[in-house]
């Protein structure tokens, strides 16, 4: 039996093998974000600009609600498990929704984006069931292993889902995306419950005093609203930019998915786990200028690269970035602020990426029309680049305090 205030470990390994198990369903609905919604909307609709970057930009809204969501947890005092299972319940109805509408790109376009937003709406609450079941010396790099098997199934997905939407259409993989998430909620809800401090009424942005109150904390949001424009406003337009031959490739879904969803997994599988360690291990500002690096490098190579071999070894490189900025996007918060509060933390940090979410997929494809896509990738890069500068101090300082080998 657990004592009080020791950690309970057996809980650790129900819910790492709960999440391991739950990595399968996420990996396959994953590659609706990544590669296929967008490329049904291109190939299948042929809706406009405004419409493909909504639905890129739904996930975000998602991400927008999560800060309420957590201040409604703590209201109503059901655990952060039954709100994360129930948000995905409904994401599987929105890809119901547009699995139905062969011929309605309307409801198409409003079915995905409702499962969009419901499924990132309960991402965040994740972040909390590590901080309780996980301990502070093993999180990152039980966090990595789930994310390897998760990014396994993406890879295998972005290959043969592309030759399953070429010969039976896409209403069976939003079908089989609707089951996935209702696989994700299962495992969830078999975790040990996770409950936060009750509240005896709701403060939708009470979670924002902390920015006030925790300066280093302040200066990461600020960090990652950079970063996050930059990746984000890159990253919307990955299968626009090999899937639409107005820019000179006009892949079919095969090939789309192959580059956009298998080759990147394959380097996040090869790579996360190390990231992992490096998490536990090593000072955070280094670890997020190291990542910072390969998102700009793999940018530039994709789009300014100008062949297949530039796009695959720009995209195994953003790849590489990705494994180590997924573990830092949804591990950071837990290095500064206490267990009861990470929920809160975490919620501000997911709002405002939200924030960006929604706007950069507005500017990626109204600067890919105007500019091309050169400028993008231009605009990408720089501003990963400032937000690295940003933190330059901290990374100094890092090295000046790092302890002397005798």
């Amino acid at each position: 039996m657990t004592q009080p205030g020791q950690f309970d470990f057996s809980q650790q390994r129900r819910t790492f093998r709960l999440e391991l198990l739950r990595s399968i369903p996420q990996g396959v609905v994953e590659t609706a974000a990544t590669t296929f919604a967008v490329f049904v909307a291109i190939r299948v609709f042929n809706l406009p600009p405004w419409m493909k970057g909504s639905i890129i930009a739904s996930g975000s809204v998602g991400l927008l609600l999560s800060l309420f969501v957590v201040q409604l947890i703590r209201r109503i005092g059901c655990s952060v498990n039954s709100v994360a299972a129930s948000l995905w319940v409904l994401s599987s109805t929105g890809f119901i929704t547009a699995a139905l509408s062969p011929e309605n790109p309307t409801l198409y376009f409003v079915g995905t984006c409702f499962a969009f937003v419901c499924m990132a709406s309960g991402a965040p609450l994740m972040a909390q069931i590590y901080r309780k079941h996980y301990a502070d010396e093993k999180r990152g790099h039980l966090f990595s292993l789930s994310a390897m098997v998760r990014a396994c199934v993406v890879a295998l997905a972005g290959w043969t889902v592309g030759l399953w939407i070429e010969r039976q259409g896409f209403t069976p993989l939003f079908l089989t995306y609707a089951g996935g998430t209702l696989g994700m909620a299962a495992c969830v809800m078999a975790m040990a419950p996770v409950r936060l401090r009750l509240s005896n009424r709701i403060r939708w942005f009470d979670a924002f005093n902390h920015v006030g109150q925790n300066r280093a904390f302040a200066k990461l949001l600020v960090v990652w609203m950079l970063l996050g424009l930059g990746n984000l406003t890159s990253w919307a337009l990955f299968v626009e930019f090999i899937g639409n031959p107005v820019y000179g490739f006009g892949f079919d879904a095969d090939r789309t998915g192959f580059i956009t969803s298998t080759i990147p997994m394959l380097a996040f599988i090869v790579t996360v786990v190390p990231w992992g360690l490096i998490f536990d291990r090593m000072p955070f500002y280094r670890v997020r200028a190291v990542v910072n690096l390969f998102f700009m490098t793999g940018t530039l190579i994709y789009f300014l690269g100008g062949s297949v071999f530039a796009l695959c070894l720009g995209i195994a490189l953003h790849g590489i970035a990705r494994s180590g900025g997924n573990i830092l996007w949804t591990l950071w918060t837990t290095r500064f602020a206490d267990e009861e509060r990470v929920g809160e933390y975490q919620s501000v940090h997911s709002f405002l990426t939200g924030v960006r979410g929604v706007i950069a997929p507005m500017i990626a494809f109204t600067v890919i029309q105007y500019l091309g896509p050169k400028s993008v990738a231009m605009m990408s890069a720089s501003l990963v680049l400032i937000s690295t500068l940003v933190i330059l101090p901290e990374i100094i300082s890092e090295f000046r305090n790092a302890p002397k080998e005798a």
